[in-house]
């Protein structure tokens, strides 16, 4: 495994990188509602990144090994979409959940980021999609507060899978967090279950993902025809939320935090400095 630490200058792009992937979806928060379909939500995306930010959308002709190019600017997974679904001419309705994903490239460096949505308002979502969504929420929180010099990747993964499990969920396996820079995806692996002391050891300037996935029924998944969209093998709901974060030498950085974003949940305050 080859984990850059990153240098102060290339840790000041990615933080201008990481706010203006943020500041996507602050943009689009207003547009998310019923009857909008997910292509036109990809299309307002793609024009804000390219022609007001002057940033390059990642995803679009993004081809990993093994897979054909990502035909899109964006990921919208809805209801019990994982995560990578492919925008096209479906329209939310209303009490959907949808997780938009967004990465940006601005000045060579990437920014990544994504929150979940309840189409209609919070009131609209279902008692369980209101609670899977927080939940997961909940979770990226905890895997953030667990980040510091000296502490381990098993260590964001258990506090993340506990919570998780503890509320009756279960975690996806197979996706994970991921480090990241001037390439979209680097080492380390970053996964959301573990053991407490375990895997890599933190140091300060490594940057990376924490992205749970987490499924309101059971873990197992399957990949759509299309190569790209990735669903619950039970069609149970499905949330996710990710944050890209600094190891400093004190603690932990978030990067994409913008005016928009949530703010983190009363559950984890006692556990930031």
């Amino acid at each position: 495994m080859s984990v850059t630490i990153k240098t102060p200058e290339e840790i000041e792009k990615m933080r201008i990188a990481g706010r203006l992937g943020s500041e996507v979806l602050d943009y689009i928060t207003p547009f998310v509602k019923p009857g909008v379909t997910t292509g036109e939500l990809d299309k307002l995306c793609h024009d804000y990144m390219v022609d007001v930010q002057g940033c390059i959308p990642a995803p679009l002709n993004y081809a990993p090994p093994g897979y054909k190019p990502y035909p899109k600017s964006i990921c919208t997974s809805i209801n019990h979409q994982v995560c990578h679904g492919v925008p096209g001419e479906k329209a939310l309705k209303k009490g959907d959940i949808v997780n938009l994903d967004i990465t940006v490239i601005k000045n060579g460096y990437h920014g990544d980021t994504s929150r979940m949505f309840i189409v209609g308002g919070e009131a609209a979502g279902s008692i369980l999609a209101r609670r899977l969504c927080q939940i997961t929420f909940e979770c990226l929180w905890l895997g953030i507060a667990q980040v510091k010099p000296g502490a381990h990747l098993g260590d964001i993964g258990h506090a993340i899978q506990k919570h998780a499990e503890g509320h009756g969920f279960s975690v996806v396996r197979e996706f994970c967090g991921h480090g990241i820079g001037a390439k979209f995806h680097e080492d380390p692996q970053v996964l959301h279950y573990g053991k407490p002391g375990t895997g890599l050891e933190l140091k300060p300037g490594m940057i990376f993902t924490i992205e749970p996935m987490i499924n309101a029924g059971k873990a197992a998944i399957s990949e759509l025809p299309d190569g790209w969209t990735i669903v619950t093998r039970d069609r149970s709901l499905s949330a996710q939320w990710e944050h890209m974060i600094l190891v400093t030498e004190t603690g932990v950085d978030i990067l994409t935090l913008s005016e928009g974003a949530p703010r983190r949940p009363e559950l984890v305050a006692h556990l930031f400095p």
